[in-house]
Parts: C-alpha cells; structure tokens; sequence
C-alpha cells in the first residue's frame, strides 16, 4: 500500500496519544489514541496501523484496525484487511470481502444530493395521481 501523492505520511515505528488535527491528507499507519480530525480532507489507515480514536473526515480508506467510531460527510471505504469494532456514519460505504465490521452503520446523502430528493419529491407531489374509489 503506498500513500497518495501529497498527503503526510506518518509510519509504521510512530505511536501518537491524544488529537490530531490537521489541513491536509493523512496517511496512518502507526499507532493512535484519541482523536482524529481533517474535515475537509482524507485519511488512509494503513495495513499496520491500529487507531484507537474516534475520527471526523471527508473520505476515510482502512486497511489496518480501527476501535472507534467513524464520521466521514463522504466517504468509507474498507479494504479486505479492515478490522473496525465502532459505528460508521458517511455519506457512502464500500466493504471489501473479508473486511470485518462490527457496530452500527449510517449512511446519509450529502446536502446537495438531499436537495435534489427534496425538489423531486416537491415536483412529484405536485403532479401526483390521485385514485378514487368509485361509488
């Protein structure tokens, strides 16, 4: 697994207790606890990585184990070494076979995919059909 051009790189050898935040990608892959926050950007979790964090991003991929719980306003991916005991909340969620899951999942569209439900949902009930039973 090689880390996206751009995003920081922490390794396998580093081990991190408390918050991270940051404004960039992020590519994990050592050990953390605590919590993990990029709102606007993504973060990898590496094959060798265990988090042990609640973490707030745009797009997250796993490959390595995560305890805690996952908020992604984009999306989650899991790759086939994934191993994550906490709740995921995103926008879409892609599992990998052999990827292993065990907490709650909830998925919601994006704001802009919503207002778009929400205008056709306003434009349907409006030239809705309406069925009367005959007398």
């Amino acid at each position: 697994m090689k880390p996206a051009e751009g995003s920081t790189v922490i390794g396998k050898s580093v081990t991190i207790k408390g918050e991270l935040s940051g404004n960039e990608d992020l590519y994990m892959d050592g050990d953390i606890e605590g919590t993990i926050a990029l709102p606007e950007h993504a973060l990898t979790v590496g094959p060798n990585a265990r988090v042990l964090a609640d973490i707030r991003v745009r797009d997250i991929v796993v490959f390595g184990k995560v305890t805690g719980n996952l908020h992604a306003t984009g999306r989650v991916d899991l790759r086939h070494s994934a191993v994550v005991n906490g709740d995921i909340f995103g926008g879409r969620l892609s599992i990998e076979e052999n990827a292993m899951v065990k907490g709650r999942v909830e998925l919601k569209a994006s704001e802009s995919k919503q207002a778009t439900a929400q205008a056709t949902a306003v434009t349907g009930a409006q030239n809705s059909l309406v069925l009367e039973p005959k007398a």
